[in-house]
């Protein structure tokens, strides 16, 4: 692979942690929580080492909105819908309304919220990507 990018193998290697596999239990997670309890966020990656991904479950409650800030330039969200009816906006876009195994990605360097439409709690997956720098 290293070949097929024209990279060197110790730069895709380097500031790896050891391999290996990770086991996340869910009544040991860390979860964040707002301070009105209408929304919450649990990551499902490990802490350790810097990281170009992050996974995320979220939750959201009845009829909440969560307004989130501009991420660093060049972050891109991608969420999956996996219970409820979400309504996302993302800067000056139209906001985009996606149900159950609807999916969407956005560039979330700008303000951005998430709206759950529905009277029951809905549930979205998150992945964020943020830019590598390179560094030299």
């Amino acid at each position: 692979m290293a070949t097929a990018l024209g990279v060197p193998f110790a730069t895709l290697m380097n500031g790896q942690e050891a391999r290996g596999t990770t086991v996340m239990l869910r009544d040991k997670a860390k979860i964040l929580t707002s301070s009105d309890g209408r929304f919450s966020s649990r990551a499902l990656f490990p802490f350790s080492g810097e990281r170009k991904v992050e996974f995320y479950e979220l939750r959201l409650g009845p009829n909440h909105r969560e307004d989130a800030d501009p991420h660093a330039p060049g972050t891109l969200e991608n969420l999956v819908v996996a219970q409820g009816t979400i309504e996302i906006i993302a800067g000056r876009d139209a906001p985009q309304v996606l149900g159950e195994g609807d999916a969407i990605a956005f560039e979330a360097d700008v303000p951005h919220s998430y709206r759950n439409l529905r009277a029951s709690e809905a549930v979205i997956y998150l992945v964020m990507t943020y830019v590598e720098t390179i560094s030299g």
